[in-house]
C-alpha cells in the first residue's frame, strides 16, 4: 500500500512537470511574426545594408557610422518586424542594432547590448532604446551602464528602474490609441526619468505599429497607417539622436 501510494505520488508530481512545461512551450512557442509582405512593401527610400550575426543581432548600415542605436525587441515579438523602422534610422546616418532574445524575451539576456558595442567601435555616439517590455529592460540595462550611452529611447515603454540622475537624454514615445501600454505604471515611473526628459505622443497611433507584426492582442483601433507611425517615430528618433549629440558638442 505504502509503495503504491508512493508511485501515484511520483506519477501525479511529473503529470505536473510535464504541464507545465507543455504550457510554457505553448506560451513561447505563441508569438508575433513580422509581416515579412509589409516589410518587403516599405521603403526607407535608401538603401541600406543589412546583416544578421551568428548571435543572431540584426544591423542595418555598415558600422562605421558615427551614431549608434542598440535596440530591444517587444515581448513575443520577431525582432525582424523593426526592420523598416531600423531601415529609416539607418538611411540617415544612423548605425541601428536589433537584439535577438532568448524565446523572444528581453528579461532573459538584459546584457544582450554588450556585445554589439564591442564589435563596433567606430561608432561614436552609443544610444539605446526598446519598444513595450524590450524598453523596460534597455532602461533596467542603462540604469547601470549609463557611462556606455548619451541617451535612450523608450517606444510604449517605461522606466522601472531610476534613471534620473544618469547623465542620459531620454525620448517617450507613444501613441495616443495604444491600449495595451499601462498608463498609471506610465506616469508613476515618469519619476524615475531625467527633469528633461521628452515626451511625444503620436496622434492616431498604437502599440503595435512601431513594427511591422500585424495586430497586437489588447491594442487599441490605430487612426494611421503602420508607415505613418513608423516614419513619424523615425523622424523624432533621428532629431534626438542627432540633436542630443550636437548640444553636447556645442557644450
Amino acid at each position: 500500500m505504502k509503495n503504491k501510494k508512493i508511485r501515484i505520488a511520483v506519477i501525479a508530481a511529473f503529470s505536473v512537470i510535464i504541464a507545465v512545461f507543455a504550457a510554457a512551450a505553448i506560451y513561447l512557442g505563441d508569438y508575433y511574426r513580422a509581416d515579412s509582405a509589409a516589410i518587403e512593401a516599405f521603403s526607407s527610400g535608401n538603401a541600406v545594408v543589412e546583416q544578421i550575426s551568428e548571435s543572431g543581432v540584426y544591423t542595418f548600415g555598415n558600422g562605421s557610422e558615427k551614431y549608434g542605436f542598440i535596440f530591444y525587441p517587444g515581448g513575443k515579438v520577431d525582432p525582424a518586424a523593426y526592420a523598416p523602422l531600423m531601415r529609416c534610422l539607418a538611411s540617415k546616418g544612423i548605425f541601428c542594432a536589433v537584439c535577438s532574445m532568448p524565446f523572444r524575451l528581453a528579461v532573459l539576456d538584459v546584457n544582450a547590448a554588450d556585445e554589439v558595442i564591442g564589435n563596433y567601435p567606430e561608432v561614436e555616439h552609443w544610444f539605446i532604446g526598446g519598444h513595450s517590455l524590450g524598453g523596460a529592460i534597455a532602461a533596467r540595462y542603462v540604469s547601470e551602464h549609463s557611462e556606455k550611452f548619451e541617451g535612450i529611447v523608450l517606444l510604449a515603454a517605461y522606466a522601472d528602474k531610476d534613471i534620473s540622475h544618469s547623465g542620459l537624454k531620454v525620448l517617450s514615445l507613444y501613441g495616443d490609441e495604444d491600449k495595451v501600454l499601462n498608463r498609471e505604471k506610465y506616469a508613476d515611473c515618469l519619476k524615475n526619468l531625467p527633469a528633461d526628459a521628452r515626451e511625444y505622443v503620436i496622434e492616431g497611433g498604437c502599440h503595435a505599429y512601431f513594427g511591422m507584426y500585424g495586430a497586437q492582442s489588447g491594442d487599441g483601433e490605430p487612426k494611421i497607417s503602420n508607415e505613418e507611425q513608423i516614419v513619424i517615430s523615425a523622424r523624432e528618433i533621428t532629431a534626438f539622436i542627432k540633436g542630443t549629440v550636437q548640444t553636447e558638442m556645442m557644450e
